[in-house]
């Protein structure tokens, strides 16, 4: 390692230790609060102690036995039943999660959240290394941006932090072509852990063809390995999880639930919001019905096109650029997100460094379009705008209903708008006479 990457891999560590700082410091300070590691914790834990995770009943139980305490008023005691009790999880978490569960809490949180703080950040910095022949000071700016904003990532320890970071992590070796069994193994724990987050950006990697296939194809063969001994564990210990997965999964997505994203849902307007398209069609009419039509109607559109594009293009560094970069915006649109997991959106820092590198209007439309991405889905900007809007329905009630959805739930439009950009980007250059320019940028990466 050269001392230029030393030294900017010295400061993406200053970003995230000033996260850590902030982060632990607000969870001292909030009595009460429910990490998200304990959720996926607590599972693991009652799948070890040959409990159901899947069974309210039985979870509760573990999680008090724990030292968990239940709230007095009858909301919070809603609260911790779904977020605690209503496991949602998919089994092949458990797996990875199991030998931190056989840890005393404090030091299974702090073993996890340090993991999460390395990985990010080691993340950002590969990010960094793709970008650095292209615009490094604009993808620096905006990694620190973001590491700076992990408070909640690193101290609450989703695993969507290291879902996230292992995903960018295999995503480079594929595209670098280095550490490939590496890369295999993180991409699979990322699959593992949420799938949801990772799913079509693997995807990419299945349609891109050639040698990227082949790793896409590796990677699903090594999740189905480590998923099968964790099926069979939980079915020995809980023969009928799946169903009682979907009635979780359908129990905490009820009117007022943890995961509804209608204006009546828990999280709404809160700094743990769901962002999904859902949440902002649900502002014109609260009906699952309808947003989640729209929902799939707009992102399987969008997503039949970016797959038209995908099979016909050269799939030149240029374009695995753009592809993961509509891709890493659009997927949250149609399914539960929240802002943790839009941290996938460092993989769109490449395709912008590369319309910077470009020049022009356009290039500076990607940096405006990323910024505003990058800044409304990080901690503390997005804590000013919850408490900016909390009393929005009450003191504007009148206001028309679009000026309420740009001004409590702009994210999932602007990860419409960002994921729609990139896909123009990339169909564009795919089916004009930019491929002699694709080429020799191509050639200039190389070199």
């Amino acid at each position: 390692m050269t001392k230029a990457r030393a030294a900017i891999l010295l400061l993406l560590s200053m970003s995230s230790a000033l996260s850590v700082f902030w982060g632990f410091a607000l969870e001292r300070a909030a009595q009460g609060i429910i990490v998200d590691f304990k959720v996926v914790f607590y599972g693991a834990r009652c799948l070890l102690e040959k409990h159901d995770p899947y069974d309210e009943h039985q979870l509760m139980s573990v999680y008090l036995a724990e030292g968990g305490k239940l709230p007095l008023s009858q909301a919070e005691l809603n609260r911790v039943r779904q977020v605690v009790a209503l496991q949602v999880y998919l089994p092949t978490a458990f797996i990875y999660v199991a030998p931190f569960a056989l840890l005393p809490w404090a030091a299974a949180h702090l073993l996890w959240s340090c993991l999460t703080v390395a990985g990010f950040t080691v993340a950002s910095f590969l990010v960094w290394t793709l970008a650095q022949d292209l615009a490094p000071g604009a993808t620096f700016y905006l990694l620190c941006f973001v590491l700076a904003n992990c408070g909640i990532l690193y101290s609450g320890g989703n695993p969507a932090g290291l879902a996230i970071s292992l995903c960018v992590i295999g995503v480079w070796c594929f595209l670098e072509d280095k550490y490939a069994y590496i890369g295999i193994c993180c991409f699979a724990v990322s699959l593992a852990l949420k799938l949801h987050d990772t799913a079509f950006v693997w995807f990419y990697f299945l349609l891109a063809g050639g040698l990227l296939r082949k790793r896409a194809l590796q990677t699903l063969s090594t999740t189905v390995a480590m998923a099968i001994p964790a099926i069979l564990w939980i079915s020995y210990v809980s023969p009928h999880w799946i169903q009682e997965l979907f009635g979780n999964i359908s129990a905490t997505a009820v009117r007022g639930g943890i995961t509804d994203p209608g204006p009546s849902g828990m999280s709404a307007r809160s700094g743990g919001m769901i962002i999904d398209l859902q949440t902002a069609i649900s502002v014109f009419r609260d009906d699952p019905r309808l947003y989640n039509l729209v929902a799939y109607l707009v992102f399987g559109s969008l997503l039949l096109v970016w797959t038209v594009v995908t099979l016909r293009t050269r799939s030149t560094r240029s374009d695995h650029y753009f592809a993961l970069a509509a891709i890493a915006a659009l997927s949250m649109l149609p399914v539960y997100h929240r802002p943790n997991d839009a941290k996938l959106l460092v993989l769109t820092l490449p395709a912008c460094a590369t319309l910077l590198k470009e020049g022009g209007a356009i290039g500076r439309i990607a940096l405006l379009l990323n910024s505003t991405a990058i800044i409304l889905t990080s901690d503390l900007p997005l804590a000013m705008l919850v408490r900016l809007t909390t009393n929005l329905h009450s003191v504007n009630s009148g206001s028309p209903k679009i000026v309420t959805v740009l001004l409590s739930c702009p994210i999932p439009l602007m990860l419409l708008v960002l994921g729609t950009f990139y896909l123009w980007v990339y169909a564009r250059r795919s089916f004009s006479g930019l491929s002699i320019v694709a080429r020799e940028f191509d050639k200039v990466v190389a070199s």
